[in-house]
This record gives structure tokens, C-alpha cells and sequence, in this order.
């Protein structure tokens, strides 16, 4: 199973920034040591021309020459600097490198990053700058395009405990790719947009009910929408010692969540993307046990693919 990683393009933050900036690293590291036989790349910079398939000329500019207005730095969440943009680029870059290696072949492929569903086409927002998902979807699309008149539709599995609504408004109306987001109902963004499938969450919700919520949301998935291609945010901020997700779910409802993605990816024969998404325990090490209860069952099931 192929993972790409940029966690050594550390974007600077100001002394006691929420943001967990550290948690990257320490998940590859632990990763490599724990479960070696997931092979881990560098990723690579994603290029304007990428990046112009989801993003307007303006942002992208912006973003590349350092030109963000305070506004638009604070709507995102990081102040801009050279850091931000080589991160911000790579970050795109491994997801797109994932989907690539996931449709050859592959399987299921991962980012150790990534996730970056608030951001818009003309602007970021909730520390997401480029939106990875929509531009390696957008990307997928392009080059498959290549050798098949048939257009590869493309489900985004949206399980971060905020809603995705920058992947929701670029892909409003668009028949190719099926948005499905399950979300705490007061949680970040305050302004929700529309998926083609939005599930919200009471705050407190525990194990049962969320799985019950996935589950309706992956029914409406099977019923709606036959997908070539999935990407899955495999948020750990359902879970209950998040700081910002307000959820209730357990560890063991966490790794039942995951084994159902996979389990239905599994079933249909789908090739999965695998972004990491958000995660902002109390205790760091909570995060990180989330997340690698994640890689861990992926790739249980990447190995029954490949068998």
C-alpha cells in the first residue's frame, strides 16, 4: 500500500497556534515503525495548471506571489509565508499521487495529510488552503478522459466532523461526482452548503447512532450513484477526546466506521483515496491513535484485495 507524505514542509505558526502541525510527522514516524510494509513516498508539488482545474486565476495568484489580504489569511487560519504554499502545494500534490496510484492498480492509496475540504474555489478557509480532494478528482477525470469516453464518477466519503463545504459548493450540480457528508450539525462551518448527501450529527452523538447515520448515508451512496473512484476523509475529530469535534465516538465506534468504508469499497470493487482530514485531540497521542487504527485497517483490506 503507497502513502505519500510532506510533513518535513513545515508551515511556520505562531507560538500557541491550534493547529497540530506536529501530528504529521509523528504519524509517519510511527507508521514506518509499526507497519512497514506501507510504502511511503514524498509527495510532490502540485503545479497552477492543476490546481486552475478547481481554483480561480485571482486565488491562485494570491496564494503563489503572497498577495492575501489579512482577511483572507484569517479565513484560512495561517498567516502566509513560503512554508504555507510549499505545504499547501504538496499536500494537493500527494493526494493527487494517491488517486493515481490507488486507479492503477493500487487499490487503496493514502496522504498522510490532506483533507482539505473548506476551501473554496476562489478562496480558503478552516486551515485548507487548495482543496486536494476537488483538484485530484478534476485531475482523475482529465486523464482518464485520455483513453475512455465514459467520464470516471468519483464519491467523496466526507466522515471529518465538520462539514465539507468547499467540496460541496465546487461540485454543486455536477452529475460525476457524488458528495457525501456526515457532519456535527453545530459544528464548523457555521454557513452550511449543500451535498448531494448531508447527514448531521447532534452534539454528544455516540457509537450507535453515528454508525446508524453512515450507514443511511452509504445506502443513499449505493442507491444514487455508481462510483469508479472514492475519496475518503477519515477525520478523527468524531472522536471523543477531539477538542473541536463535539462527537461522542468511541475508539472502537471509530475503527467500526472505517472497517464500513472499506468494507463497502471492498464490496463494489471501488479504488479508495485515503486522506487523513482533521484531528485536534486534548491529547495528541489520542489523534494519533485514531489515525493509525485507520492505516491499520486499510490496509487489513489492502491486503485482501491484492490476495
Amino acid at each position: 500500500m503507497q502513502a505519500f507524505y510532506a510533513d518535513h514542509f513545515v508551515l511556520p505558526l505562531p507560538s500557541g497556534h491550534r493547529f497540530p502541525m506536529q501530528k504529521y510527522a509523528m504519524l509517519r514516524e510511527r507508521l514506518m515503525a509499526q507497519m512497514p510494509t506501507i510504502e511511503m513516498h514524498e509527495a510532490l508539488p502540485i503545479s497552477t495548471s492543476e490546481l486552475s482545474l478547481v481554483h480561480t486565476t485571482g486565488y491562485i495568484e494570491a496564494v503563489f506571489d503572497g498577495s492575501l489580504n489579512p482577511s483572507q489569511q484569517r479565513e484560512i487560519g495561517f498567516p502566509w509565508s513560503p512554508g504555507m504554499l510549499e505545504r499547501a502545494c504538496r499536500s494537493v500534490g500527494g493526494t493527487v499521487l494517491a488517486a493515481r496510484a490507488a486507479i492503477k492498480g493500487g487499490w487503496i492509496a493514502a496522504n498522510l495529510a490532506g483533507g482539505t475540504h473548506h476551501s473554496h474555489a476562489d478562496r480558503g478557509s478552516g486551515f485548507c488552503v487548495f482543496n486536494d480532494v476537488a483538484v485530484a478528482a478534476r485531475q482523475m477525470q482529465r486523464e482518464h478522459a485520455h483513453h475512455s469516453q465514459h467520464t470516471l464518477q468519483v464519491a467523496v466519503i466526507d466522515l471529518d466532523v465538520h462539514q465539507g463545504d468547499g467540496t460541496a459548493c465546487i461540485f454543486a450540480g455536477d452529475a460525476s461526482v457524488f458528495t457525501l457528508s456526515l457532519h456535527g450539525a453545530k459544528n464548523f462551518p457555521a454557513r452550511k452548503q449543500t451535498s448531494d448527501c448531508d447527514i448531521e450529527l447532534p452534539d454528544g452523538c455516540q457509537d450507535v447512532a453515528y454508525l446508524e447515520a453512515l450507514e443511511q448515508g452509504l445506502d443513499q451512496l449505493a442507491r444514487r450513484f455508481c462510483p469508479d473512484l472514492i475519496f475518503y476523509l477519515a477525520g478523527a475529530d468524531p472522536h471523543e477526546g477531539d477538542r473541536l469535534g463535539r462527537l461522542a465516538v468511541s475508539d472502537d465506534g471509530m475503527q467500526a466506521r472505517d472497517r464500513r468504508v472499506f468494507d463497502w469499497a471492498f464490496q463494489h470493487r471501488v479504488p479508495l483515496v485515503m486522506t487523513m482530514a482533521g484531528g485536534y485531540g486534548h491529547d495528541i497521542e489520542s489523534t494519533l491513535r485514531v489515525q493509525l487504527n485507520t492505516y491499520r485497517i486499510a490496509l487489513q483490506y489492502w491486503q485482501r484485495l491484492r490476495s
